[in-house]
């Protein structure tokens, strides 16, 4: 049985994760209802309205952000904290009297800790998902949900052989307006669906910033993990800052999996996807030639740069997405669409963006919809909370997450190759493509690797 080793004195295997996450651990193998270990009562324990013991791998912008929204939630206990940052770590434990740790192993050992919150960057967040099935973990993980497409199969296997419970942190899942605007999409109120038109998001560029002292408490070996270990700089160690880990390919797919895990998960719902995706890819305009940074800058220069060429892919049902950045003209429909599209069909028109559902010419359509949907969507945490105890899957289960970060992944594969490219979405594979397929995942470092098998 292959160990899985932290590299920081913490080399744990398989079965001792399983061992060590005790009752949490064995209900995800062989007993898929039952429920946590601090979801039911017992003695000492609160009883119908329990709470779920919770810990965070990695508390930055995005996971502080998500514990200020999940500690307004009667069921929210929170209990550790790891982070590569241990300063960082020990302050946000130290608010909440809970425990701090700078290797994520330890975090998963605990017995109480029922599931994760994790918002690590990109290139973290396959292994730390694996790992915490095999603990026994519950999980809610931030968009993009993957760096590769093979991590995201993987993540699935895991999740589904362990039978967790997954949140992909796609909150517009939850939210009315979205929720409306897919089902209307897909109920063909608007009739067959020609075309959308989404947001020309920039792929990444590449990195060579000179080294700076490594902040004390910070353990930046492990924060390059997978990647190849770098030189640190605080515009690399920040997400989005001149320009941040965001921006850079070797931690990230850039504003493609960035905001763009937002709008194409729309449109993989709208246009009934979510276990699926598009079968032909390709590119329109200059040969995509990212610049390197070598001294930190905001990123408008690069951006520009990297949304050429733009990008189209097509789906089976005849269904074209054209990433122009541009809205259909002006009126009800007006507006960016960085969290979504604007689908074209036989009888009118849909905008879905962030918390936005319009309809022309018949505007009432999507008002009167949006109107009845007053009871549909809610806080995307509490689902999460709800079907950790119903053991149901929620609202952005981890084939939905997968399945809109491998989209966003095509994008980017298409500008890098610069050709037309073709999709099988059931295989997961380009067809008669080898070199395309080298893109499907990425070089790991050693000590870092994915495992063979989940």
């Amino acid at each position: 049985m292959k160990a899985i080793s932290d590299r920081k004195g913490f080399p744990v295997s398989r079965r001792q994760f399983l061992r060590r996450g005790g009752t949490a651990a064995l209900a995800g193998l062989a007993l898929p209802q039952i429920l946590p270990t601090g979801v039911l009562a017992a003695e000492g324990q609160p009883g119908a309205n329990d709470r779920i013991g919770i810990g965070f791998i990695g508390i930055g912008r995005q996971a502080s952000s998500l514990l200020q929204t999940a500690l307004r939630l009667p069921a929210t206990r929170v209990l550790a904290f790891a982070d590569v940052n241990l300063p960082r770590a020990r302050q946000a434990a130290q608010k909440l009297k809970a425990d701090a740790y700078q290797n994520y192993h330890r975090l998963l050992e605990r017995k109480d800790v029922d599931a994760l919150f994790t918002a690590t960057p990109d290139h973290w967040r396959s292994l730390v998902c694996i790992h915490a099935c095999q603990a026994g973990k519950d999980l809610y993980a931030e968009k993009p949900m993957t760096l590769t497409v093979r991590e995201g199969r993987l993540m699935v296997q895991a999740v589904r052989k362990y039978k967790r419970v997954f949140q992909t942190g796609s909150h517009q899942r939850s939210m009315r307006e979205n929720i409306v605007g897919c089902d209307l999409v897909r109920s063909g109120k608007i009739g067959r669906i020609t075309r959308v038109l989404a947001q020309n998001y920039p792929s990444p560029w590449e990195c060579g910033f000179p080294a700076q002292p490594v902040p004390e408490g910070i353990d930046w070996d492990m924060w390059c993990g997978p990647t190849p270990l770098v030189p640190f700089h605080p515009d690399i160690y920040a997400p989005r800052a001149n320009p941040g880990w965001i921006s850079f390919r070797p931690w990230s797919g850039g504003e493609v999996t960035g905001w763009g895990a937002h709008g194409f998960d729309q449109i993989q719902s709208a246009l009934g996807m979510d276990e699926s995706g598009p079968v032909e890819i390709w590119t329109d305009g200059a040969p995509f030639e990212p610049p390197t940074f070598t001294k930190p800058e905001g990123r408008d220069r690069a951006e520009k740069i990297c949304c050429v060429p733009k990008v189209f892919f097509r789906y089976a049902t005849g269904t074209v997405v054209e990433m122009t950045g541009e809205p259909a003209g002006g009126g009800v429909l007006g507006g960016g669409i960085s969290g979504g599209g604007i689908f074209i069909g036989e009888k009118g028109k849909i905008r879905i963006d962030r918390g936005i559902c319009r309809s022309e010419p018949d505007e009432e359509l999507a008002e009167s919809a949006v109107r009845a949907g007053r009871e549909l969507g809610g806080n995307h945490i509490q689902n999460w909370y709800d079907c950790i105890k119903s053991r149901e899957r929620p609202r952005a289960d981890v084939e939905t997450g997968h399945r809109s970060a491998t989209v966003c992944h095509l994008v980017n594969i298409a500008r890098w190759t610069g050709r037309r490219l073709h999709w099988d979405p059931a295989k997961e594979t380009f067809v008669g493509d080898e070199k395309a397929n080298e893109f499907l995942d990425r070089p790991r470092r050693k000590g870092f690797e994915l495992p063979a098998e989940v």
